[in-house]
């Protein structure tokens, strides 16, 4: 089931009057990546004000997830003699049945298997599976639907009275608007009934009315040219079925006014004592009233069906196998669940402003994990194009609603410049919390850093000038020299540095930037009808500190992926142990020790996001991270390490001081769209444009966990990640004249179909010659090509890696593990890696 965005306080609105101090606590499960995190600390505000009791779980991956099902979820369900309660999934389960993975789909017959326990699921990735989006409905709710009050074809209705348990599904908009198709093929192939139950194909058995509800019932019924579903039979079969229906036609030439398919049905009906034959001297039955009353024989209805059965089947396939995207992140949903309750404040916005920040620095966009080849109009690239972009202007707005500028604060800005673009480096008083808009560069950590070190290690300008090299360090220099800046002077911490340097830099970066192709570094000069667009967020802590939106989201991300005691170069595998307070090493195979490691730096960046003093002490830390994908990516690119293979470029990272560092997914994801963003720019130049429509060739990259045996491998798209929505507007058009055309020929077709329905009753056929079925097959065939076009265009170039790791895991006997909800990611074990990588160049690995 899921929830529309306009009832997004519904559930949440029962719970506050349900829950009372002997309720059992809130479970919420969370992702251990920023965004999920954000969206915890949201949804844990709003439980603290409320006075609901929770409990916070982290969970790393499937095998995690099902443990806390069997752990946790289990002692709650009625029949386990637990009291129901409600499980909250935070970047959770959004890509699997989740009722499956947590055990809540196998019971007695009879008895609810959720047991009185509702999951809500908020998830940005897509495509969801589409059985907690329009199933996931306990028994009580499943009898009540029928009714068609509380919940229709998976929807929650206003009427919804929760507190029965199922699945339900945060929609942020999207299942609504996008997945209708989709909702009514679903809703269809669970109505209809299994083909064995009703007999041969001969149609003396089974329930014929069940049969024709289950097809006529439901919206206009098409054939498909697909046969590849029909029931294996013998052309002798045919033969000795047409034989006898034609020996039946000519023995019952004595009565031409009923059909053999009629006269069947009256003689069943007269052997159950009822009789439709007409008394002798009774007025004739004329034609018209006998085609109106002809019932269609099973072998028909069974083919129907099974078209039918084929057709949104092919639909459901389509959706799975469009690949992975991202939707809207779950901390601005949870930020809109505590505006829609009036319960909004800087605190709340400040996390949602981090979480929707964070998805950049890890590729995740419309199109999947992937680099960016647009360039936009400055500032943050974003994460979804237009939508992105809108959702970031409801914060800007946000941002001016919740922090009005006083008039001494605005005299006071005027003359420190930033109200003309200077980048805020101090708060305004001691006491100031405000959050701000500023024009942020697409620099790395440039408050905590010099100039010089912050453009270095930016991944946007590495890639653009080449900063692999030392002709791309000359570039860098010869920027700065034309900014004006000197070289002693961009070395030193950008805080320290000369006040009239700083105010003119963003008018130098106008000025000079696009002379190197940066035309999206900072964002444009506001100008009429242009307002802040492509601004930052920056907030202070008094004078603590004063980070951005994008410095939080990488401090975080360093916590989650490194730690707050980091990796000591010669101990790689070793890490410091909290409660021995000594260095441990961690040789698991199985990665138990590993996923432990991982959550207790979940509670690290948990405390980090309220505490700024946590926050200051992981720079160093984020620095050092930051460091070793320059040095790393560096030595790939000098030393030809990547390599071409037929469908993506691979890359393995084996040695080297800072192998350890990427043996965690997020962190060789970073290092991955690092390189790719590079390759991308050298094909720019090579060949005058980015590789195949646009898209840069994918990239493989592959890092060796010794301690292990394991290579982590993880699988980036080639681009495409800002969505043109004026062409998607465009197709959107030609797609309704497409359809408007479907509905002429269909119902030119219906009156083909009606007028040789006519003459075969006139004729005392029974079915359908081959050649009338061939020309409705034809017809649908053209309909079908259609919806492919439409498919084909939903799913370009998105990051189609998981489907293509599990092809290969289905047809080799490679060992490999696939338990990152970031489907793109999985574990390959050691000697098996080259086989794999060699299944895998055979596949399609971008839509």
């Amino acid at each position: 089931m899921y929830l529309p965005r306009t009832l997004i306080s519904h559930l949440y609105q029962h719970l506050v009057r349900t829950h009372h101090p002997l309720s059992p606590p809130v479970l919420v499960f969370v992702a251990l990546e920023p965004d999920a995190l954000c969206a915890c600390r949201i949804l844990t505000a709003l439980f603290k004000r409320d006075y609901i009791a929770h409990k916070i779980q982290p969970i790393s991956g499937y095998g995690d997830l099902e443990k806390a099902g069997q752990s946790m979820v289990h002692p709650m369900r009625l029949q386990d003699g637990g009291t129901g309660g409600v499980v909250v999934c935070l970047g959770v389960g959004g890509l699997v049945d989740v009722s499956n993975v947590l055990g809540l789909d196998a019971d007695e017959d009879g008895v609810d298997p959720s047991g009185g326990v509702a999951v809500w699921l908020i998830d940005a990735r897509r495509p969801w599976n589409l059985g907690n989006v329009f199933g996931g409905d306990p028994l009580e709710v499943l009898q009540e639907e029928r009714g068609g009050t509380e919940v229709i074809n998976g929807q929650l209705q206003t009427s919804y009275r929760p507190g029965k348990g199922g699945i339900i599904v945060y929609d942020d908009g999207d299942i609504e608007h996008e997945l209708t198709n989709e909702r009514e093929a679903y809703c269809e192939l669970s109505k209809m009934p299994e083909l064995d139950k009703y007999g041969s194909d001969s149609g003396d058995s089974g329930e014929e009315s069940d049969v024709i509800e289950s097809i006529e019932g439901g919206p206009g019924s098409r054939k498909r040219k697909s046969w590849s579903g029909r029931d294996e039979e013998d052309e002798e079969s045919q033969d000795e079925e047409f034989q006898r229906r034609r020996r039946r036609r000519t023995d019952s030439s004595e009565s031409p006014s009923l059909s053999p398919s009629r006269r069947t049905l009256d003689s069943r009906e007269n052997n159950q004592g009822s009789s439709d034959v007409s008394p002798p001297g009774s007025p004739t039955v004329q034609p018209t009233q006998l085609q109106a009353e002809r019932q269609p024989s099973i072998r028909q209805l069974r083919r129907r069906l099974r078209r039918k059965r084929r057709k949104f089947t092919k639909v459901l396939e389509n959706y799975y196998a469009l690949g992975a995207s991202y939707s809207e992140p779950i901390s601005s949903i949870l930020y809109s669940l505590a505006e829609d309750l009036g319960r909004e404040d800087n605190d709340l916005l400040w996390q949602a402003i981090v979480g929707v920040s964070s998805l950049e620095l890890y590729g995740r966009s419309m199109t999947g994990v992937g680099i960016s080849t647009a360039l936009d109009s400055g500032g943050s690239a974003g994460w979804g194009g237009q939508r992105g972009e809108q959702i970031r202007q409801v914060l800007r707005d946000e941002v001016r609603r919740l922090n009005p500028p006083e008039p001494n604060d605005v005299s006071r800005e005027n003359a420190r410049g930033e109200t003309s673009g200077v980048i805020p480096t101090t708060a305004r008083s001691p006491t100031d919390n405000s959050i701000r808009l500023s024009p942020e560069p697409r620099f790395l950590l440039i408050r905590h850093w010099s100039l010089y070190d912050s453009m270095l290690h930016s991944p946007y300008l590495a890639s653009r000038l080449h900063l692999w090299s030392d002709a791309g360090r000359k570039r860098l220099h010869k920027l700065l020299a034309k900014m004006g800046v000197s070289l002693s002077q961009c070395k030193q911490n950008y805080t320290h540095m000369d006040m009239n340097l700083k105010r003119d830099l963003r008018k130098s970066l106008l000025t000079y930037a696009p002379m190197y192709g940066l035309d999206g570094l900072v964002p444009p000069a506001a100008g009429a009808g242009r307002g802040k667009e492509g601004w930052g967020f920056v907030r202070s802590w008094g004078w603590k500190a004063c980070l951005s939106a994008v410095d939080v989201g990488v401090l975080v991300g360093a916590i989650l992926e490194v730690g707050k005691s980091g990796v000591t170069i010669g101990e790689p595998n070793k890490f410091w142990d909290r409660g021995k307070k000594e260095k441990i090493e961690l040789a698991d195979e199985d990665g138990r020790m590993e996923g432990e490691e991982w959550v207790r730096r979940f509670w690290e960046a948990y405390d980090a996001l309220e505490n700024i003093e946590a926050l200051k002490h992981a720079l160093p830390i984020a620095q050092h991270l930051h460091r070793a994908i320059l040095r790393t990516g560096t030595s790939l690119i000098e030393k030809r390490q990547i390599r071409h293979l037929r469908a993506f470029r691979m890359a393995v990272v084996k040695e080297g001081p800072d192998v350890a560092l990427f043996t965690h997914p997020a962190a060789l994801t970073k290092l991955a769209l690092w390189v790719g963003e590079a390759i991308a720019e050298q094909e720019r130049e090579q060949r005058g444009k980015i590789g195949k429509s646009g898209r840069a060739t994918p990239l493989v990259m592959a890092s060796l966990n010794e301690a292990r045996g394991v290579y982590v491998v993880v699988g980036t798209g080639g681009g495409g990640g800002v969505i043109d929505f004026a062409a998607r507007a465009e197709r959107k058009v030609k797609l309704e004249a497409k359809a408007n055309a479907r509905k002429a020929k269909q119902a030119e077709r219906e009156k083909k179909r009606a007028e040789r329905e006519a003459r075969r009753d006139e004729n005392g056929e029974d079915e359908e010659s081959e050649e009338e079925e061939g020309d409705d097959d034809d017809d649908d065939d053209s309909d079908d090509s259609e919806d492919d076009d439409d498919v084909a265009g939903k799913g370009l170039g998105r990051n189609r890696f998981g489907n293509a790791f599990q092809e290969v895991v289905d047809e080799t006997n490679a060992r490999v593990k696939i338990d990152s909800f970031e489907h793109c990611v999985v574990e390959v074990k050691k000697e098996d890696l080259s086989g794999f990588l060699e299944s895998l160049s055979m596949k399609t690995v971008v839509g």
